[in-house]
């Protein structure tokens, strides 16, 4: 286990790990940071707490002290600086006719290197942007190719929820999030269902999935055998959030029924290969 707190280099991005360094720190502090570019402006995104050594990546860096009134300055100076420059780089984004939507920029705080984050479908040639842009900016670049995600998380959108979108909302990391968990909720798989603002598959469907698939562990397939003490029949619908199941019932003389029984009203087996045929699974 390690004692970390998390830093955010702005209020909208992702919150890292660092060490507290002995400091008592609260939400909301401003403080300086040492990261891999050197000593940046941070915000205390949650205070001091135990996580998992598998969880860290990499050496955790530390909280080197509080920001002062002078290191606030510099950082609202460089990010007005990084206001103009965001405007010249889209510009020449323009005028090159590269594929490319840039989405923001930032300075480290020491001013030597502009940080450009953007999205793109297609691999681009950025040999002559680069060279525009070392022209007209003085200052080191580094091009950052990011996600229809992160770009949603950056700016903000309302969902289909009608809340703000989640990634901007708290969310740190983007959860693995697959069609699967769309199926096991019964949601249309039509993509203005199921795909958030960003384009990808919406975080929330991986909230409750855990639930689904325990409970639909317990249930009968569809369309499969059940025994129940009206008779034989076949599965036709499962409620899983009452844990019920339709049982459809075809008659001698063809007519067709459906009854709706409990998971300890039933019997039935999901598991293939085993010779009982039943099995009771309430």
């Amino acid at each position: 286990m390690q004692r970390v707190v998390g830093i955010k280099y702005s209020k909208e991005g992702k919150a890292y790990f660092f060490s507290p360094n002995g400091l008592e720190l609260k939400v909301g502090d401003k403080v300086i940071v040492s990261t891999v570019n050197g000593n940046e402006f941070g915000i205390v995104d949650f205070t001091e707490r135990e996580i998992k050594d598998e969880l860290v990546k990499g050496e955790i860096k530390p909280v080197l002290r509080f920001a002062t009134l002078q290191d606030e300055t510099r950082r609202s100076e460089l990010d007005e600086k990084a206001k103009e420059a965001l405007k010249i780089i889209k510009k020449n984004v323009t005028k090159l006719g590269l594929k490319m939507k840039v989405t923001s920029a930032c300075f480290t705080f020491d001013g030597s290197k502009i940080i450009i984050e953007f999205t793109a479908d297609d691999r681009v040639d950025f040999r002559e942007l680069l060279k525009v842009l070392a022209s007209e900016l003085k200052t080191r670049i580094e091009l950052k190719q990011i996600g229809g995600r992160d770009e949603v998380k950056n700016k903000g959108a309302i969902g289909p929820c009608g809340q703000i979108c989640c990634c901007k909302r708290y969310l740190n990391d983007f959860a693995h999030v697959s069609v699967k968990m769309a199926k096991n909720q019964g949601i249309s798989l039509t993509p203005t269902k199921i795909n958030g603002v960003c384009g990808r598959l919406l975080c929330c469907l991986s909230y409750e999935n855990e639930f689904y698939e325990k409970t639909l562990a317990k249930m009968p397939k569809v369309g499969s055998e059940v025994k129940t003490n009206k008779g034989v029949g076949v599965c036709s619908y499962n409620d899983i959030l009452r844990e019920r199941v339709v049982v459809k019932f075809t008659q001698n003389d063809g007519s067709v029924s459906n009854e709706e029984f409990g998971l300890d009203e039933i019997q039935f087996n999901n598991h293939k290969g085993e010779k009982d045929g039943i099995q009771n699974n309430g």
